[in-house]
């Protein structure tokens, strides 16, 4: 059994939480670019921009090799890109110059696990609990270590450790329901799960994993089925959930059901072969031939050896009289199976009815023969224990009805006709899964959408549609003062390499074009989105200030400048916190715990250490005022200005701001969202839920598990 286990780390947090001790670490007389451009690594750190921050690390450790710091953020970085040889280097070198930067165990620790170094994984966990013996983090990624190495015993003492520090700990319960499994004692398993749940009853995979329990092992499909629905319930997008939740109906004979829950992974996932696979065996099941065909044909166009499909589609097309296609489809399993008997006598049938009655006769006559051949095989050997075992075993590939699915493992092209399912039916999301060192968050966490910022970037999103129009951007635009068109977005892309160079050529253009004319602002200007891009924003800043000495009526530059600015006190925030010398280890980010609606928005709209940010969040809001003072159409700044009144627990001028973005753009859908959790915050629940309701309309899914947190 493939044991799979929650994530237990969040990066985001590892790298914030270094951050202070790592501050407290560096070198008084370093000099002062050094440590500019540490802070920019960190900066492209915390905002996700993991090439990047790799390249300035890069600088450091060319002009000061001898710094323990920049390999661990180098490794951290690597670490979220899934490069763990790179990662586990970097925390070696790291921590051959400075052995007590705690964090470095545990990176080099994850790290290890993922590369199959669980033992190395271990002492690297051991070797952090001297310093923080009741650290969850440790313990439980040191649990799952021991059981990847059937360490059980060992294994059992540390979640019994971690489960008694922390007895709270839902996670905790979680990764000890799949020991429990591993053990095959699903009792104890399932009582995990429930004490999970009795924690925390909004832990959508904790239903999805405890239906795959029950359907897998206790065969009780009904209350799978009711499990399955739950976590759908609370995660309507999670495409794992449908294939398992299909399964179930399957055997619960709902082939409607099936079908319905196949299609629907489809629309999430196109791509997802194994939905199209079974729904075209599904399509076959019910008269939908050409629909079906289709089905095998997309298979078929990602997996060209996919022999299973090719008969299927052989049989489709026998029976819609397209002969010649399926003796070609035919011919390619008899290639791949000359034993196939039923293959033999489907071709000799499709070639008697295209007129090719002597190939229909060999066909046939080869059907027959090998038929007896293997009858007589089986009938010699029935006092042979080992093969008839081996041929139970392949009668009864799975736990649950043989007649009714295949393992993807299995290549017995007898079982043709059978769904295909995982080898592991456990969970595959990002909810379980192997250990890894980057956010994954197990629940929506419940916060404001982010602001708006011009950039030449965007991820792409086709649920939510793109509103991002203001007359000042397209005359930007229009006017081509700069080199690529500009964007409106809060879905910022992550730089690759291409792109990172592609703006440090662009920078050093903007430098030649200031020093031949250093009155002209449109250099200053592009090259402050270009260091913002980068995340240099202390030089964007510089520019800025300089577009507006130049430009007072610049609008975009003062918009541009607020942007920066928040993102600056958004860094500074979250640092401030762990600027401690006593910080060793590190936190996980699994998402809110469950609240009530009155309190459900208290740690991400109003944290209290904002307040020491009281004249920073001023000069932004000054630059919004003059962006609507100058451009009160502009709803991108009325919308922006709410945010930060967000952050200043300034709700009613927020509700204001909010309430004139939708004015101006009535299909505004993240001014709703955020406008629905403010009056949450409120505690006007009713008004909240609708204007989520209006925001999951227009696209932002994670409304809808807001909604479902507030109705429970």
């Amino acid at each position: 059994m493939n044991i799979r286990f929650p994530y237990i780390i969040s990066l985001k947090k590892i790298i914030l939480l270094l951050f202070g001790i790592i501050c407290s670490l560096i070198s008084l007389h370093a000099q002062l670019n050094t440590e500019r451009v540490m802070n920019i690594g960190r900066n492209a750190l915390y905002f996700e921009d993991y090439i990047l921050s790799i390249q300035y690390f890069n600088q450091v450790i060319k002009v000061k090799p001898y710094m323990a710091e920049p390999y661990f953020y180098r490794a951290a970085a690597k670490l979220s890109l899934e490069d763990f040889s790179g990662a586990e280097e970097d925390c070696n070198l790291c921590i051959e110059r400075n052995p007590f930067i705690t964090g470095a165990y545990q990176v080099r620790g994850i790290a290890r696990q993922n590369l199959g170094d669980y033992q190395g994984a271990i002492d690297d966990y051991n070797e952090g609990l001297k310093y923080a013996p009741e650290d969850r983090v440790f313990l439980g990624n040191k649990a799952i270590a021991e059981v990847q190495l059937k360490k059980y015993d060992d294994a059992e003492k540390s979640f019994e450790k971690l489960i008694e520090t922390h007895p709270s700990y839902y996670n905790g319960y979680l990764s000890r329901s799949q020991f429990w499994l591993e053990r095959k004692d699903t009792l104890k398993a399932i009582q995990d799960i429930d004490k999970a749940i009795s924690l925390d009853k909004h832990l959508s995979y904790a239903y999805a994993q405890r239906a795959i329990i029950k359907f897998q092992y206790t065969k009780d499909y009904q209350d799978a089925l009711n499990d399955m629905n739950e976590a759908l319930r609370l995660d309507p997008n999670m495409s794992a959930y449908y294939i398992n939740r299909a399964l179930i109906k399957y055997h619960l004979d709902d082939l409607r059901g099936t079908m319905a829950d196949y299609d629907r992974v489809i629309e999430i996932d196109p791509n997802n072969l194994m939905a199209h696979y079974n729904r075209g065996l599904l399509r076959a099941q019910v008269g939908e031939r050409n629909k079906a065909i289709e089905d095998f044909a997309f298979v078929l166009k990602y997996e060209p050896d996919n022999y299973f499909a090719y008969y299927n589609r052989a049989v489709l097309y026998d029976e819609l009289g397209n002969y010649r296609a399926a003796i070609k489809d035919y011919d390619k399993v008899l290639d791949q199976y000359p034993d196939f008997y039923s293959g033999y006598y489907a071709r000799s049938e499709a070639k008697r009815k295209s007129g090719d009655i002597s190939g229909g006769k060999s066909d046939y006559q080869k059907a027959i023969n090998l038929y007896e051949q293997q009858k007589k095989q089986r009938n010699t050997n029935d006092n042979d224990t080992e093969l008839a075992d081996n041929i139970a075993s392949e009668n009864n590939e799975t736990d649950k009805d043989p007649e009714k699915v295949r393992k993807e493992s299995d290549k017995n092209i007898n079982k043709f006709d059978r769904l295909l399912v995982a080898d592991n039916t456990d969970m595959k999301s990002k909810y379980t899964n192997e250990i890894r060192g980057r956010v994954q968050d197990k629940n929506f966490n419940i916060e404001i959408a982010p602001a708006f910022v011009l950039s030449y970037y965007e991820k792409p999103d086709q649920l939510k549609p793109t509103v991002s129009f203001v007359a000042e951007v397209e005359n930007l635009n229009r006017a081509k003062i700069l080199p690529y068109k500009v964007l409106l977005t809060n879905a910022e892309l992550a730089l690759d390499s291409a792109k990172i160079n592609k703006h440090f050529v662009s920078i050093n253009d903007y430098s030649k074009l200031i020093e031949i004319n250093p009155r002209n602002a449109v250099p200053y200007f592009g090259r402050a989105i270009d260091f913002m891009l980068i995340q240099d924003f202390a030089s964007s800043l510089d520019d800025l200030n300089r577009v507006i000495q130049l430009s007072d009526n610049f609008v975009l530059a003062y918009f541009m400048r607020a942007v920066v600015r928040f993102k600056q006190i958004e860094y500074e925030t979250y640092t401030k916190d762990f600027d401690s010398p006593n910080n060793r280890t590190f936190p996980e980010a699994f998402g809110m715990s469950k609240k009530t609606s009155s309190s459900i928005l208290s740690s991400n709209l109003s944290p209290d250490k904002n307040k020491s940010f009281g004249i920073d969040y001023e000069m932004v809001l000054r630059d919004y005022d003059k962006v609507i003072e100058l451009a009160p159409q502009f709803v991108y700044a009325y919308y922006n200005r709410a945010n930060v009144r967000c952050a200043q627990k300034d709700f009613k001028a927020a509700l204001a701001d909010y309430n004139e973005a939708i004015r101006l753009r009535p299909d505004f859908s993240d001014a709703y969202f955020n406008r629905g959790l403010v009056y949450v915050f409120l505690g006007e629940t009713q008004k909240g839920i609708a204007d989520l309701s209006k925001a999951g309309e227009l696209g932002i899914v994670s409304a809808y598990n807001v909604i479902k947190r507030l109705s429970d």
